[in-house]
């Protein structure tokens, strides 16, 4: 639990958005460089805006000076790229419309609204009230939160565990607090966006290898020049849902005194016989060198993040990690639905076997790769038949996620399917004829 008596002593390094370039718009680095923005090679084709005549090159300020957004908000129209939010209904109209089947959302188990997990966030929104009411150094940590950290390092392999407001912000404070100028980050080039943006706040230099090459990593490592070097990865990566050679880096770290970061996001609750992870499964959750992060968001159906590591790991962060700090704690209702996810996850080990074998029919079905956890990437090619197939798997009551660039590399647009445990027999033969109507069903 965080020190009592006053605001803990924090050894930070002072950074703000002004100190680093972030591209709002890129989720990725260019492999072989350092800092550069995705959009510098693979996205640029589909991503190019042009500039505002609004936008003044000297003289007299404009009239609006963010009359350039209408022209960006043009450019990415044409390109097949424009975000608009569609409100999730409860359920179908009387007349069958809407959503039957969900294959977009993140909510692996089905445990998002499961009468166990509900009961269990009800239970602490009536103990807590509403928020947490402050940072977890100053009111914000509630009982349940030390009960959820420790149920999540058991659970996953670790010796402790410090819980954040999100997946992001966990991220977001692990790799900024444990490396900073003079240490070298090596990343993956199909790191989630969260992990990007760690590694340009933490001012550390930034190597991008080619995605799961291992001999790249291991030359990032040996080139020296760093005093200390993180090796981060996705276990299960979120757009193509392919697993990380985690043996093979973590091997490659430990021969160059690295420590392996592993976002466990995909990977909790739906990899290993009992859920505990790719970590877990390969036999290194708990290692001296290891450290991971995990989000509640995904299979156990809530709200938040964690970063699980040794007491030592934990200690640091609450010292450090600017995104726990500063930020308000995670809701007590958040927590007690975690904690009562990750109770009904620990009581059904049935559960990750039965997602792994839907997400496998989902590939089959579509002809994608046989996927390490319950990801299934369909690939489209182009923003545009990428939308329309999304658009027809809805109107068929079918929802998919629709990925484009920024998230994914240029001409890689795709179908991205969730696959869910309590899918039925029912649902797949819906889904099954939505595909065929989008052009995706392989047979």
């Amino acid at each position: 639990m965080p020190r009592a008596g006053g605001h803990p002593r924090a050894i930070v390094r002072t950074r703000t958005l002004a100190d680093v370039t972030v591209d709002n718009a890129a989720a990725a680095m260019v492999p072989g460089t350092d800092i550069a923005p995705q959009t510098a090679t693979s996205v640029a084709k589909s991503t190019t805006v042009a500039k505002s005549t609004a936008e003044p090159t000297g003289g007299p300020p404009a009239a609006d000076p963010l009359a350039w957004l209408a022209d960006h908000a043009r450019a990415r129209e044409a390109a097949g790229l424009r975000r608009r939010l569609h409100p999730r209904a409860l359920a179908p109209t009387a007349d069958g419309a809407g959503v039957r089947v969900d294959l977009a959302s993140n909510d692996y188990l089905g445990l998002g609204g499961h009468p166990t997990v509900v009961e269990g966030a009800a239970r602490a929104l009536r103990a807590w009230g509403t928020g947490s009411t402050g940072s977890r150094l100053v009111t914000g940590t509630t009982a349940l939160h030390g009960e959820l950290e420790a149920a999540l390092a058991d659970h996953v392999g670790f010796a402790a565990a410090l819980v954040f407001s999100s997946g992001y912000t966990a991220n977001l404070g692990c790799l900024t607090g444990l490396a900073g100028p003079g240490d070298l980050i090596v990343s993956d080039a199909l790191n989630h966006a969260s992990i990007v943006d760690a590694c340009r706040l933490s001012r550390a230099r930034v190597a991008i290898t080619p995605h799961g090459d291992v001999a790249a990593v291991a030359a990032a490592l040996a080139a020296g020049g760093w005093r200390r070097a993180l090796v981060v990865t996705e276990s299960v990566f979120s757009a193509d849902g392919d697993a990380a050679p985690l043996t093979e880096l973590h091997s490659t770290a430990r021969a160059h005194g690295a420590v392996l970061v592993v976002d466990e996001a995909h990977g909790l609750g739906v990899v290993s016989p009992t859920g505990r992870g790719v970590l877990a499964a390969a036999g290194l959750a708990g290692q001296p060198d290891v450290v991971a992060t995990v989000t509640l968001s995904k299979a156990l159906g809530g709200q938040g993040g964690a970063v699980l590591g040794t007491t030592a790991v934990r200690e640091h962060l609450i010292d450090t990690a600017r995104t726990f700090i500063f930020d308000t704690g995670l809701a007590p209702a958040s927590a007690g639905g975690a904690l009562a996810a990750l109770a009904h996850l620990r009581a059904h080990p049935e559960l990750p076997a039965a997602v792994r074998h839907r997400a496998d029919e989902l590939a089959a079905l579509t002809g994608a790769p046989r996927p390490a956890g319950a990801v299934v990437s369909v690939v489209v090619g182009e923003p545009e038949p990428a939308v329309a197939a999304a658009a027809i798997c809805r109107a068929h009551g079918v929802a998919v996620g629709c990925f484009r660039p920024p998230t994914v590399p240029a001409d890689t647009s795709r179908l991205r399917l969730a696959a869910r445990a309590d899918l039925s027999d029912a649902d797949l033969a819906l889904a099954a004829e939505a595909f065929a109507a989008a052009g995706v069903l392989a047979r």
